[in-house]
């Protein structure tokens, strides 16, 4: 599904990226690709301290230039002129045009015309946001997880909702995805934002993990990637 940003430069722009990255720690995927670049580069100055999770993003992605670059291909998110981001050519563009026009949702549009449902959708993930932190304000994280099963024969559906059951202040699920470890074996790799002060992974996976019922079904679990945000 193409991602599609326009106008970044502008306050309505900057706040739909906002909103965008509220729950997500890059543009796409599990780490900075050029998909963030493309973003970054059409983005005039940094965002204002106001955008939160925006300027969040851009102080990362500034770190990371300044030590160990980007160099991760992404989905396909690529600046035009115009300062929009599409992931298609001109041709697919007409073609995304019509199905537009169809109502098809496949594409989402970020910067379109604003739904009572969008509303409320952004007015929700701000009200959850808010509460993680009221407690306690501190440094956030992006951790992604390596949850590996017992066997070929382990219900990969239950053990992913064995995972998401865990739940605890300064803690956020995000993106989850299958990968083949051979012999017919597949793990689970899932990202999650926590908030440092209130949330030990450590302890999450000694607690929560490493315990029944949930070592039913997870042989053990690891720290792929841990990134201060």
């Amino acid at each position: 599904m193409a991602v599609v940003l326009s106008n970044v430069n502008t306050e309505a722009g900057l706040k739909k990226l906002d909103e965008y990255l509220l729950t997500r720690s890059y543009i796409s995927g599990y780490l900075a690709s050029k998909d963030d670049m493309a973003v970054y580069t059409a983005l005039s100055c940094a965002p204002k301290s106001s955008y939160v999770n925006a300027t969040r993003w851009y102080d990362h992605i500034s770190a990371l230039l300044r030590s160990s670059g980007v160099t991760a291909e992404g989905e396909g998110v690529k600046v035009e002129s115009s300062a929009s981001f599409v992931a298609s050519t001109p041709e697919v563009a007409d073609k995304k045009a019509e199905a537009v026009e169809e109502d098809d949702d496949s594409d989402v549009d970020l910067f379109g015309e604003e739904t009572e449902e969008d509303k409320k959708a952004a007015e929700e993930r701000a009200a959850a946001a808010k509460a993680s932190t009221k407690k306690k304000e501190s440094g956030k994280s992006s951790v992604l997880l390596d949850v590996k099963p017992w066997d070929d024969e382990t219900d990969m559906k239950k053990l992913e909702e064995t995972v998401r059951s865990v739940k605890m202040d300064g803690l956020l699920w995000g993106a989850s995805k299958l990968v083949s470890v051979g012999y017919g074996i597949k793990k689970l790799q899932i990202m999650m934002t926590i908030v440092d002060d209130l949330v030990s992974v450590d302890n999450l996976i000694e607690d929560h993990f490493d315990v029944e019922p949930a070592n039913e079904y997870i042989q053990s679990c690891d720290i792929v990637a841990f990134n201060k945000i």
